[in-house]
């Protein structure tokens, strides 16, 4: 379901990148430079959610596209505390919530899965 979501959100970000990035960055989500990093971070979820699917199918290593999916949420943690002062406060929240989750919850599956 991670994969799925992550796949989801990097779909919606690619083809409308102002939805999900004016919670993150606000008013400058509409600028065309935003626009970019958005629909390149939308890419970036589209690879891992469907790497991570694409192993499950083929019976490959998972735990290194989660790992990887961990490390990618984390980095946008990251980035959000790095901004904190200039983010929306509301977005800046979710944002810390759901990357915080995803890489929590990416991290914890990693451990289960064997290769």
């Amino acid at each position: 379901m991670l994969a799925w979501g992550r796949i989801a959100l990097g779909v919606l970000a690619f083809a409308a990148p102002t939805l999900p990035s004016r919670p993150w960055v606000g008013t400058d989500a509409g600028r065309a430079s935003t626009k970019t990093l958005a629909r390149a971070l939308g890419a970036r979820d589209v690879a891992l959610g469907l790497g991570t699917l694409l192993a499950q199918r083929h019976r490959s290593p998972v735990r290194g596209w989660l790992e990887a999916s961990a490390l990618a949420d984390a980095g946008d943690v990251i980035a959000t505390l790095a901004g904190w002062g200039a983010r929306p406060r509301l977005g800046r929240l979710g944002v810390i919530a759901a990357a915080a989750g995803g890489a929590a919850a990416c991290s914890g599956l990693a451990r289960w899965v064997t290769a």
